[in-house]
């Protein structure tokens, strides 16, 4: 099964984000699980998060046949005149895209909540991880970055970097040019374990898989895949706030 996590983003100054809830999903099987987290229980203790309407019990296992509605409304719908330009965009075949890989790499955001949903990054048995996700924040970097990521080119590399001090969330993880352009940041779910990966001398690289330029929201202009070795006693995505809370 394919997993994705929820993440919620507390109101007002803080703004914090925490994974609330996780989705194990097999389309071709119909088989869909939500389970709500440890993270759920922190973001009640620290921000006032309250059980979502579609799952209002914490400790409940949900099961279906069918995409739940809270996810299903997060994708365009495939007969829309535009769903052909949006798998484009996020380069996928038309007659092989299923739910979850849209999901997983359009965030499944909306205006109207603070909710944001990501895929699980496992490690492979040689050791390594590999993710793809689109740049974070090139609307808000300066002119001359975004003109030069105008001229990147599919296959062009970037260099991954730990930002201590940023404004928002304090520690982030950006990804500049060779020639020393910030473009944008890695989604917030990586931060965590990326900065520890990389603490732990893990040797991640960043390639720009795919490039959308004629009428692509900015937040669909650059799919970059990070992949690397990671150590032997690194496991992502395993911190107390992403297990399950339902009985077993």
């Amino acid at each position: 099964m394919s997993t994705l996590f929820v993440a919620w983003q507390a109101p007002g100054p803080s703004r914090a984000w925490f994974p609330i809830g996780r989705l194990d999903a097999s389309v071709e099987h119909h088989d869909y699980v939500f389970q709500y987290t440890r993270g759920a229980l922190q973001a009640q203790e620290r921000a006032g998060f309250s059980p979502l309407l579609a799952f209002p019990e914490f400790e409940r296992r949900y099961e279906a046949s069918e995409l739940f509605p809270l996810f299903k409304n997060r994708i365009l719908e495939p007969n829309r005149k535009d769903f052909a330009e949006y798998l484009g965009w996020l380069n996928l075949d038309p007659a092989h895209a299923d739910p979850i890989e849209i999901l997983s790499l359009t965030g499944g955001e909306r205006q109207t909540d603070s909710l944001e949903v990501f895929p699980q990054i496992r490690k492979m048995a040689d050791g390594t991880v590999t993710f793809r996700f689109f740049l974070h924040g090139l609307r808000h970097v300066l002119p001359a970055a975004q003109a030069r990521a105008n001229a990147l080119e599919e296959g062009d590399t970037l260099q991954v970097a730990i930002e201590v001090n940023n404004p928002a969330t304090g520690y982030a993880v950006q990804l500049q040019t060779r020639d020393g352009h910030l473009l944008g940041w890695a989604p917030r779910y990586l931060v965590s374990d990326l900065r520890a990966a990389l603490l732990e001398h893990a040797t991640i690289t960043a390639t720009v898989r795919r490039i959308n330029r004629m009428g692509a929201p900015f937040a669909r202009r650059v799919m970059v895949e990070l992949q690397g070795g990671v150590p032997a006693n690194f496991e992502p995505m395993t911190s107390e706030e992403y297990r399950v809370l339902a009985a077993a």
